[in-house]
């Protein structure tokens, strides 16, 4: 019987590797003994079920496998980031340039960094606030380095604040540490101490922290020459590896490496190089070229082009606002609340955005931008066409009694002498972007009655000789508000006079009460309530014609992974969260995974 079944088996031709048949050979002997009765045909069978099981089991551990492990990111990958302008203070406290602030926020660590979610610590572990707001207490991370090596300490701390206080040193900063004083508790803990409460003051301790070894013996003059500045040594993600120069010794591009101590985690791609270009045109042809992979600072039109090419763009809310402000000191006309309230509803602001910012932006009626605390406005009021625009802001004219006069231009008879005519000036910067954006609105403001005078001034020359001593009749300008909306500079009718920022020359008493009440409240619910009112009474004097709030535009390769832009106060904060950025991963199974 079993060779008549040996005969009646199917004839099958099947090669088997010669692995296989050496694990055959691995089995035990009275296996081994039971395969060798089997008639070839069998044999090859029984082998041809084994490969098959093997296959099946090696496929349902690569199903588990695939079941069980997760993505990763890994080390490895580079970046070039093109940027317009030359260092010259890669400093916390006397960077200026957007190219001084970019290597900046690469280099150094505050005691907290920002995020799209808010506030963290970062070279802090912890902090605390007194239940008066008068003390914040924080307390250093466990040996934290700076990129040489030597720890930091609350001397360091210390150091960094009472230089940023020094009139001679003259830093940026300085108005934001007025008044505060710094005392060390011991070597991992530093108490601020306020003279009154201040709601925005973690803002302020995101300042980059510099070891004091380096500088305590550089006085003013000497801090702004030091070699320090150009090669710093910070605590931040990323520390300086190498600098390229040209001829003249300017720095053409640095090559930056992940500090492996880096108190939030060291960064995972491993090369960083930030190259500089002296304007757009440089910038964008490096970027086609190839030379470089991300870019910023560019104009919303560049932007439209290089997205259709292909080019992947992000986008972020900028917390700025940019309108027009009226001098009622200079141009008695703006007096008459009638005239801002028609100019405010002349502006078809969706067509600006969509005409001369290509999109780029947010239509606003009020003073806090989109992202910033305390915005609370119907952005999608007043869509209407420009002509209902204009039919609209007559009617407010005339319902006051203004009426069209010689040319078209309204006017109104104040008084037995005086007539008005809305006549004036707006002056803003040559800045491109707000060039065109102050020609569409005057060529919407002429074609509701005004007769306008288009001033354009070279930027410093519009800050020092036109914004300083307040020579204006209307200027278009932009106002950075920041994330926590502190609205004090701009709007109180202490800060009229320069360097006070309000160039709408703003008189309230409720709007001052409120201000401040809006930086002293600690309590969340009494800020907003604040903001609220505060955001009433701006809209029922119209001081100014906001217009819209600009977005950060980030050209930037989509092999980069784990990018988080939120709400930027500069472009510098795109890389506020580079160390959780990656190119590379790896697979790990999930329990490994925190």
């Amino acid at each position: 019987m079993g060779d008549k079944n040996r005969r009646d088996a199917p004839h099958i031709s099947f090669s088997v590797e010669r692995p296989f048949l050496q694990s055959v050979n691995a089995l035990p002997k009275r296996v081994r003994e039971i395969i060798r009765t089997f008639s070839p045909r069998w044999r090859t069978v029984f082998y041809l079920l084994g490969v098959i099981a093997v296959l099946s089991f090696a496929a349902m551990l690569w199903q588990v496998n695939r079941y069980f492990l997760v993505e990763v990111p890994a080390s490895g990958g580079s970046l070039t980031e093109g940027v317009i302008g030359i260092p010259r203070f890669i400093n916390p406290l006397l960077a200026v340039s957007e190219a001084d602030r970019d290597m900046t926020t690469l280099v150094y660590a505050g005691l907290m960094r920002a995020t799209k979610s808010g506030l963290i610590p970062d070279l802090a572990e912890s902090y605390e606030v007194s239940d008066d707001g008068l003390l914040y207490t924080f307390t250093l991370r466990e040996k934290i380095e700076f990129h040489d090596g030597s720890l930091i300490t609350a001397d360091d701390v210390e150091f960094t604040i009472s230089k940023a206080q020094e009139p001679a040193l003259k830093s940026p900063k300085r108005a934001n540490w007025e008044g505060v004083v710094v005392e060390k508790i011991d070597e991992r803990h530093v108490r601020f101490v306020l003279k009154q409460p201040y709601a925005p003051f973690l803002e302020n301790t995101t300042l980059g922290i510099m070891p004091k070894a380096i500088w305590k013996n550089a006085d003013a003059e000497q801090f702004s020459f030091s070699e320090f500045n150009i090669r710093p040594v910070g605590s931040g993600p990323y520390e300086i590896s190498d600098i390229k120069r040209n001829a003249s010794g300017i720095p053409e591009y640095y090559d930056l490496v992940p500090f492996g101590n880096y108190a939030l985690g060291k960064p995972y791609i491993r090369d960083v190089q930030v190259r500089f270009y002296s304007n757009e045109d440089a910038l964008v042809r490096a970027l086609r070229a190839g030379n470089i992979e991300a870019v910023n600072a560019i104009s919303p039109e560049t932007a439209q082009k290089l997205s259709r090419e292909g080019f992947a763009v992000l986008r972020a809310p900028l917390p700025r606002v940019f309108g027009v402000f009226f001098n009622q000191n200079q141009a008695s006309l703006f007096a008459e609340k009638a005239v801002r309230a028609a100019l405010s509803e002349a502006i078809a602001r969706e067509d600006i955005i969509a005409d001369v910012l290509f999109g780029y932006g947010m239509p606003i009626h009020g003073p806090i931008p989109p992202g910033s605390r305390g915005f609370g406005e119907d952005v999608s009021e007043n869509r209407f066409s420009a002509e209902e625009h204009i039919t609209s802001a007559r009617a407010l004219l005339e319902r006051d009694g203004w009426k069209q006069g010689e040319g078209g231009v309204y006017e109104k008879k104040k008084s037995k002498k005086e007539m008005l005519r809305l006549s004036f000036s707006l002056s803003t910067s040559d800045v491109p972007e707000l060039k065109a954006v102050a020609l569409r609105i005057k060529t919407q403001w002429e074609a509701m009655g005004a007769s306008v005078e288009l001033k354009i001034f070279e930027s410093g020359d519009l800050n020092q000789n036109v914004i300083r001593p307040r020579k204006y009749d209307a200027i278009l300008f932009g106002e950075i508000i920041g994330r926590d909306s502190d609205l004090f500079a701009f709007w109180h009718s202490s800060q009229r006079n320069d360097p006070g920022l309000n160039i709408a020359m703003y008189m309230n008493s409720v709007a001052d009460k409120l201000l401040e009440d809006m930086r002293r409240a600690i309590d969340k619910e009494k800020r907003t309530v604040a903001y609220e009112k505060f955001r009433a009474e701006i809209k029922k004097d119209v001081p100014a014609v906001f217009i819209y709030a600009p977005e950060f535009v980030y050209i930037l390769p989509q092999k980069i992974k784990g990018v988080s832009i939120g709400t930027i106060t500069v472009p510098a904060e795109r890389f506020l969260n580079i160390n959780e950025w990656y190119i590379d991963t790896d697979l790990v199974w999930k329990v490994f995974v925190k």
